[in-house]
């Protein structure tokens, strides 16, 4: 087996021709492995075709000193992205709680000490305004929308702080992408990962999103019972096909603990996400219980990540793999 740990050694051990510094420090090269093939994309904006050569070359002896790695592909491109990494929490349909796990899991990724944002691009159904007590119109500077502080420290924007309140958004693809566009492309400043808060489907929003600010994975969110599990598994089948990683999947609402007797039931089935997750080799990166603490503070804008902090550890593995 591959050891992430041995790629990202082998990446910073070649000298980014610009910086000086490691390819893994700089992020100008990632790297994806299965079985025993490991594929790197090598970003080379603004460096010469010898450069590039040179650089193509010392990376695949690197990469091909790691064990296990029998076959190294090498991909070329000059777009560059600038800014944080975005990670899509997407599902098939709603009500599957996406909003809510998108908005405790980047609270948990800061307390991390990681630098998050949080972008609510559920352009039909805006709910982080609520969840994050950040009911307030962003500013703009510059022609850019400067990100709205919240108390729980993770700055945000959305569309639902642009409309007025339950004004409903009839917006067809254009429009919508458009406006996707404005919040991804805020004064994010040092943030490091945007979490993404995407609409349910594989429509419109999904497709502007990968086209014109691919994200570097996505989480997919469902609950355990079949009808969502299908629907999970077309989200991740669009992610696939645009080559947009899988970070894992999220069983959500997954359990009910009685507050009077302590009884356990599921009334929505049991370990189907995790079942679904081994059944397309996808890594399974937790439960979140249905649970009336989580509601309520969901509720009354204070989100306590507790539940979540099992699952942000190992998105965090995820990101610095």
């Amino acid at each position: 087996m591959i050891d992430h740990n041995a790629i990202a050694a082998a990446l910073e051990s070649v000298r980014d021709p610009v910086s000086g510094e490691g390819l893994h420090t700089t992020g100008r090269a990632s790297a994806r492995w299965e079985s025993e093939t490991v594929d790197v994309v090598i970003e080379v904006g603004g460096i010469d075709p010898a450069q590039r050569e040179r650089l193509e070359s010392e990376v695949r002896i690197a990469l091909s000193a790691v064990p296990g790695a029998a076959r190294v592909r090498v991909l070329l491109t000059a777009e560059r992205r600038q800014g944080p990494r975005l990670i899509a929490i997407a599902s098939g349909k709603g009500g599957v709680g996406k909003s809510t796990v998108a908005a405790n899991l980047a609270i948990a990724l800061a307390r991390k000490g990681i630098k998050v944002g949080l972008v609510d691009a559920d352009i039909y159904g805006p709910s982080q305004p609520r969840l994050l007590d950040a009911q307030v119109k962003p500013e703009a500077h510059e022609g850019k929308l400067v990100p709205v502080a919240t108390p729980s420290g993770v700055p945000m924007l959305s569309l639902g702080q642009l409309v007025k309140p339950g004004q409903a958004v009839a917006w067809r693809g254009p429009m919508a992408g458009n406006a996707l566009s404005q919040l991804v492309d805020a004064h994010w400043d040092s943030a490091e990962v945007l979490i993404v808060d995407m609409p349910p489907g594989t429509g419109d929003v999904q497709l502007s999103m990968i086209q014109k600010h691919k994200p570097a994975g996505a989480v997919i969110v469902s609950t355990p019972q079949d009808l969502a599990l299908i629907d999970a598994e077309r989200a991740i089948d669009l992610f696939n096909k645009a080559g947009v990683p899988i970070v894992g999947l999220i069983e959500n609402m997954a359990g009910y603990q009685c507050p009077k007797c302590g009884e356990i039931s599921d009334p929505f089935g049991q370990g189907g996400a995790e079942v679904e997750a081994a059944r397309l080799g996808l890594p399974f990166l937790g439960r979140i219980p249905l649970a009336i603490e989580i509601r309520r503070a969901s509720d009354a804008g204070t989100p306590d990540p507790a539940p979540f902090l099992a699952i942000a550890e190992a998105v965090a593995a995820w990101l610095n793999r």
